[in-house]
């Protein structure tokens, strides 16, 4: 049996194709409303670490796209937040809650549009003990904690590592503003890819929780399939770090640029004019 949710999540988003409506098309727009800003594109990056978060802010606010950004101090975020990009911070589960309020009134207190968690990252791969990521202790957070750093961040929050339409209902019963479906590049082993998931989530909770697609997307053409199948916005992590390393803030704006470029160039040849009119019957299993 193949454990590899990364080839799992590959292959099927491979079998995903795509029909024409090019007749009657026209140029479409790809603008976003998210967390109460508009943006220019449905492609956001993923909360990464350990890398030039700066230049990815940078690169991104030049294309007007939305920024998530991971692990890091306080400090950091300031530095991010101080670009101007609007920012979602992932923040982890940590053992000691001090460091996860600190980490939502930062947050909070400098301009971010939202928080989130990444829940599935509070254990480990091979056993249920609780994780240590970067020499820190992290804690299976219960349903009363996240509720409370739900009702303590006072800004949008996200669960991210929400695979189920279980956990969408339970993320939308705490309040959240919504969920990202991530299996957090492979953390979790024979995941359903999360574009499988979409749209029996979508139908179960509506227009009433934001979803976007974390993991897998690796161009434009993945990201239409993603939206067309009902997620909201997705979010690329992998392929910027090289263009980030090799180029900085211009690497990442130039490989957003491009895959907007083919989201777009899909929404033409399928007859939509803007995000809300791409059709899901457009999507066939090959």
């Amino acid at each position: 049996m193949n454990e590899d949710s990364i080839k799992i999540a590959r292959k099927y988003m491979d079998s995903l194709l795509v029909e024409s409506r090019i007749i009657g098309a026209v140029h479409p727009a790809s603008k976003i409303t998210f967390c109460g800003y508009e943006f220019d594109t449905p492609i956001m990056t993923a909360a990464l670490s350990h890398i030039d978060l700066v230049s990815m802010a940078e690169g991104a606010k030049k294309l007007n796209a939305p920024v998530s950004i991971g692990m890091g101090d306080n400090d950091e975020l300031k530095k991010v937040l101080a670009t101007g990009a609007h920012v979602m911070k992932i923040i982890k589960p940590y053992k000691d809650r001090d460091e996860i309020f600190s980490r939502i009134e930062c947050a909070r207190e400098n301009g971010a549009m939202a928080v989130g968690m990444d829940v599935e990252h509070s254990v480990n791969v091979d056993d249920d003990e609780d994780s240590i990521v970067v020499g820190k202790e992290m804690k299976l957070p219960t349903v009363e904690e996240l509720r409370e750093y739900v009702e303590t961040a006072k800004i949008p929050f996200f669960i991210k590592g929400a695979l189920s339409v279980h956990d969408a209902v339970k993320a939308l019963e705490l309040g959240c503003k919504g969920i990202i479906l991530s299996h957090h590049n492979g953390l979790m082993r024979c995941a359903v890819p999360p574009v499988m998931l979409l749209p029996e989530i979508r139908d179960e909770v509506g227009d009433d929780l934001t979803l976007i697609v974390d993991g897998g997307i690796e161009s434009g053409f993945d990201a239409f399939k993603a939206i067309a199948l009902g997620a909201d916005l997705v979010s690329i992590g992998k392929p910027l770090m090289d263009p980030i390393k090799e180029e900085g803030a211009e690497g990442a704006y130039s490989l957003l640029k491009k895959m907007t470029g083919q989201l777009r160039a899909m929404m033409c040849r399928t007859g939509a004019k803007d995000l809300e009119s791409i059709d899901p019957s457009v999507i066939w299993m090959e």
